[in-house]
């Protein structure tokens, strides 16, 4: 039994220890992506991770679903912020796609903000971006490559999902699902959890109810 679970422990230890590729993807409207994404920063600065930012979107997700009319209205409008950012990435690279998103979150979410084109607008200024980068927002000219960068999240988690997505060498999770996001050692933990997660195949789904909304 020692010898079994000091094995154990070993390959735990050197599972941790790996440098590990993250894929995340979000959609600039999602309060609960925008969590996770603070999560994944305190993560960064913690371990030795190689972090992807990527653009999926709650508006393709909801194609052609039955939904309440006040959920329609919020994703109508989610079409453009993601439409700006993958505009902005195609035009100067996926570099830009993490500093955008944090300056539209920031003061989406925490901010309170719901002026989407003055967001859009401040949000390319900050980042130094063209403002002419906004005139997508009301066209589909970059949809193909919205729906390309989606449906890289969906092949690895299926449709029956949201925001975020976080794959850790190309296994992917619908989640963490959190509130508030943990800082600190707390933060790493979680990740050190889920990056162990992932080395079980048959690994699927752990779930509760939500109690309590995004605590920014």
């Amino acid at each position: 039994m020692t010898t079994t679970t000091g094995t154990a422990d070993a390959t735990t230890q050197e599972v941790l220890a790996q440098r590990h590729r993250v894929d995340f993807w979000f959609d600039p409207a999602c309060p609960w992506a925008w969590m996770t994404s603070r999560w994944m920063d305190e993560v960064a600065a913690q371990r030795d991770v190689d972090v992807h930012w990527h653009v999926m979107s709650l508006a393709v997700l909801n194609e052609g679903r039955d939904l309440p009319e006040g959920y329609r209205r919020m994703l109508d409008q989610a079409w453009g912020p993601v439409r700006v950012l993958v505009a902005a990435a195609a035009a100067h690279g996926d570099g830009v796609l993490k500093p955008l998103y944090d300056a539209m979150g920031t003061r989406r979410h925490p901010g309170g903000r719901s002026d989407l084109d003055a967001i859009t607008a401040e949000s390319l200024a900050e980042v130094g971006l063209p403002a002419d980068l906004a005139d997508v927002a009301g066209g589909d000219s970059v949809d193909d490559a919205l729906r390309a960068s989606h449906q890289g999240a969906i092949d690895l988690v299926g449709e029956d999902v949201g925001t975020p997505v976080v794959a850790i060498d190309g296994t992917g999770f619908f989640g963490p699902v959190m509130t508030p996001a943990p800082t600190g050692p707390a933060a790493a933990r979680l990740y050190d959890g889920l990056v162990l997660a992932t080395t079980v195949p048959g690994f699927y789904e752990l779930k509760r109810s939500r109690t309590a909304g995004p605590q920014f």
